[in-house]
């Protein structure tokens, strides 16, 4: 009886562990959990270029808080890509509500997500992005769950970033550890890191490790994931997120 005690009180613990920093980025108003959707924020954060100014192919990742309570836990993730001399950006991204789930369409590539600003992950110029834009189209249409979307613990759609980003040769980018969904491998239980710089194992996106350059240290319990990044200096912790050095923004 008291190891089943202990045992349960070790859960418990646990748990809140787990949980601290999303109540805690709830309890401080860190993301927008009032108002319709539809008039929340979702103008441009002038950070892509101009496509009436810049010539050049562009391929961008960008991430955000999540809409409404969910944003304590996570980050949504798009990938936005410009031809060269084309006027306008094609977003690829997973919506919830949409089936397929995939979605590519042209839109602002650098828009707010429903009031949450967004941070640029990766970005690149010319012509690493001129190879890069046909790969990611084809592992966007190729993604293997466009027709299932699990918030938890996958396939969701930073399932699918993870998906198109290990699937195109010289795409890599550094997630953010409050990407849940992201450490979910559809194919086993082996993968290469989103960054290329490391590995690591999952089991269903539920428990797993990462071990990189880029990401560092990372253990996934129950989806939320915790860790420490050396080469640029940081904790990483479930809803809360890097404290420390910013991620290196990867891109060429």
């Amino acid at each position: 009886m008291k190891t089943l005690l202990r045992w349960l009180l070790s859960l418990v613990a646990l748990l809140a562990l787990l949980l601290a920093g999303p109540v805690w980025i709830l309890a401080s108003n860190q993301v927008v959990t009032d108002g319709h959707w539809s008039s929340l924020d979702r103008s441009s954060a002038g950070i892509a270029p101009d496509p009436a100014v810049s010539i050049e192919a562009v391929v961008q990742v960008y991430s955000a808080r999540a809409y409404n309570w969910r944003g304590a836990f996570g980050e949504h993730i798009w990938i936005a890509t410009k031809a060269e001399n084309a006027d306008s950006y094609r977003l690829h991204q997973v919506l919830s509500w949409r089936r397929p789930t995939v979605v590519s369409s042209i839109d602002t590539p650098d828009r707010a997500w429903f009031g949450n600003s967004p941070t640029l992950l990766a970005d690149y110029r010319g012509d690493a992005a001129a190879q890069l834009i046909p790969q990611i189209e084809t592992a966007a249409a190729d993604y293997p769950q466009a027709e299932l979307y699990r918030v938890w613990p996958g396939p969701n759609s930073n399932s699918f970033i993870a998906w198109v980003i290990r699937e195109v040769p010289d795409f890599e980018v550094t997630l953010p550890v409050t990407a849940i969904g992201k450490d979910y491998i559809f194919n086993g239980v082996f993968a290469a890191a989103p960054s290329g710089t490391g590995y690591q194992l999952s089991l269903g996106g539920v428990v797993g490790l990462m071990v990189a350059l880029e990401e560092g240290i990372e253990f996934n319990l129950l989806g939320l994931s915790f860790g420490i990044d050396v080469i640029r200096p940081a904790l990483k912790l479930p809803g809360i997120g890097r404290l420390g050095m910013p991620a290196k923004v990867l891109g060429g």
